[in-house]
């Protein structure tokens, strides 16, 4: 049953951090583990909330975390955004990557007072380079019963080109800094000194 008002949410943190050289969901910006951080912001605007892990991250999580264990079955992050649909296909996802440090409960409420249900998610973008960050985004249930055929059909593992393809609400946060990627230790750097300045 599918029940659309429903917003679960889902940080992923499965990802080998290869650029990084370290795993980004470990990474301490906020006096916590980021993937924990991640997951408290989402917990006060969802109505339940996961980190996405690898089976052997499991060990490192705390019981009282909710976690759900990627299956594998699909290459990069659509690997755990629809091994989270899989196991609740009745609810939107609002997905965060592990690698958004400055985001924030105000613009998360922003992101989820703009959601479009009829598209195929409500996703931030920058108002400069206007593509969807499908990793900042709350994903409609009947999109992700569409992503998983696209991706057997081999039209590639990209989340933005699938929404690209597709019908993505954009939203542009108040604060662009709030997109900020750090997937490199230049970027870690460029998201202390910003930090900073809050």
């Amino acid at each position: 049953m599918t029940s659309v008002d429903k917003i679960y949410g889902l940080v992923l943190s499965g990802g080998k951090s290869t650029r990084m050289g370290k795993d980004k969901g470990l990474i301490t910006y906020h006096g916590v583990p980021q993937r924990e951080y991640l997951y408290q912001l989402l917990e006060k605007v969802c109505e339940r909330t996961f980190i996405s892990i690898r089976e052997e991250q499991a060990s490192e999580v705390s019981s009282a975390v909710n976690t759900i264990v990627d299956e594998d079955v699909f290459k990069g992050p659509f690997n755990g955004i629809l091994s989270a649909h899989n196991k609740y296909p009745g609810v939107a996802w609002l997905v965060l990557a592990c690698d958004l440090p400055l985001i924030d409960v105000k613009s998360l409420e922003g992101l989820i007072s703009n959601r479009k249900k009829s598209s195929y998610a409500t996703a931030f973008a920058q108002k400069e380079n206007p593509l969807p960050e499908p990793l900042c985004a709350i994903w409609e249930p009947h999109a992700l019963n569409e992503a998983a055929p696209y991706l057997e059909n081999g039209n590639g593992s990209c989340p933005r080109k699938f929404l690209i393809r597709n019908d993505a609400h954009l939203v542009f946060p108040e604060n662009g800094n709030v997109l900020l990627n750090a997937n490199s230790e230049e970027e870690y750097r460029e998201a202390l000194t910003k930090l900073t300045l809050v």
